[in-house]
């Protein structure tokens, strides 16, 4: 008879009995192996997880639940968007998540929901999860400065600084004020006098942090400040102001806050007779795929949107699991700037080479 199986052919669901009588270990083996507890050699977890797999074994984490006091579960705030970054990080979080063996909840909330952050954390404490994340958060209407919300499990903010109060506050990939600074830097360092900003809306926090490093690069290098125009993200918001900065013709160089602005930004540079990056360069911000294939191919910063979701999703299970216990250390994601064809230097003989 097949393991997992009752007389007359009635499946029924392998247990632990089951696995560790094929694997030839104790039950308890198999728990400790579940559980990732130390002191199990590789051979033993290798014949445990190979007999669990053979027999379609799965973990009745309800049970683990009413004997932990946790539903191993994790939820998710998120932007309701198709936007590449907020997609792509949301993404992360769920292969993290699904990698350290718990289970996800998602609530999307929507620009202009009364409810807003708080009635989604709300919604996800109603359901038992263990710890929470707000990825990619925006300022509510109505709300100036940090929301308090009222939690009992750690809290991890993804691709922002922080703009919630609670017992414990974790934080991740909120690192976009250094990648912008780099940008900046990289166009003043090829020779341009100063350095135009398409921003992001002021409403997300990651939009106010890259036009900061932006601001913060101008002003350490002694830099005139020029005023910044604001898109909503998409190409059609970048080429409305590309369309603005064509017309003055000190403009040499631009900082876009997300690559589709700023491909919007090069079309409507060309359409107007602004060669890129001959006559303006610009550098973009996310590495969208889409960003080495445009003309000319755009210089651009990539977001490390798994690594990101890896290393909050980590410190955020320690947390839950070690609640008595120091959080882990932070790590500041990478700066990573991609060169290709849309940055160079001011053409010779143009203003900002005269300078």
């Amino acid at each position: 008879m097949t393991p997992g199986t009752k007389r007359g052919g009635n499946s029924a669901a392998p247990s632990g009995v089951d696995v560790a009588r094929l694997a030839g270990v104790s039950q308890k083996t198999v728990s400790r192996v579940f559980n990732d507890e130390p002191y199990v050699s590789a051979d033993v977890r290798r014949r445990v997880l190979d007999a669990a797999e053979q027999l379609g074994y799965r973990r009745n984490n309800a049970a683990r639940a009413l004997a932990s006091g946790r539903t191993r579960s994790i939820g998710v705030v998120t932007l309701g968007t198709a936007l590449y970054g907020p997609a792509s990080l949301l993404m992360g979080v769920e292969r993290a998540v699904r990698d350290m063996g718990y289970a996800l909840r998602v609530v999307n909330t929507m620009e202009g929901d009364p409810a807003g952050v708080a009635g989604a954390v709300g919604s996800l404490l109603d359901q038992g999860v263990d710890g929470i994340v707000i990825s990619e958060p925006i300022e509510e209407d109505g709300h100036q400065g940090e929301t308090p919300l009222r939690v009992d499990v750690p809290v991890l903010v993804l691709g922002a600084p922080s703009p919630v109060t609670a017992p414990m506050v974790l934080t991740a990939g909120g690192g976009a004020g250094p990648m912008a600074r780099a940008a900046t830097e990289h166009l003043l360092e090829l020779g341009h006098m100063t350095v135009h900003h398409l921003a992001g809306p002021q409403r997300w926090y990651a939009a106010r942090d890259r036009l900061e490093g932006w601001r913060a690069a101008l002003t350490a290098h002694g830099r005139t400040v020029p005023p910044v125009s604001e898109g909503d993200w998409s190409a059609a918001s970048g080429h409305a102001a590309g369309r603005e900065l064509a017309r003055d013709p000190e403009v040499t160089a631009v900082f876009a806050a997300n690559d589709d602005m700023a491909i919007g930004l090069v079309r409507a540079l060309t359409e107007a007779g602004r060669r890129v990056p001959q006559d303006v360069a610009v550098v973009g911000f996310d590495d969208i795929p889409l960003a080495a294939y445009v003309t000319p191919p755009l210089t651009t910063v990539r977001q490390p949107f798994d690594a990101v979701a890896q290393e909050g999703l980590k410190r955020l299970v320690y947390a839950i699991e070690n609640p008595d216990t120091t959080p882990m250390p932070a790590a500041d994601p990478p700066v990573d700037l991609v060169v290709r064809a849309s940055s160079a230097p001011p053409a010779k003989g143009g203003r900002a080479s005269q300078q």
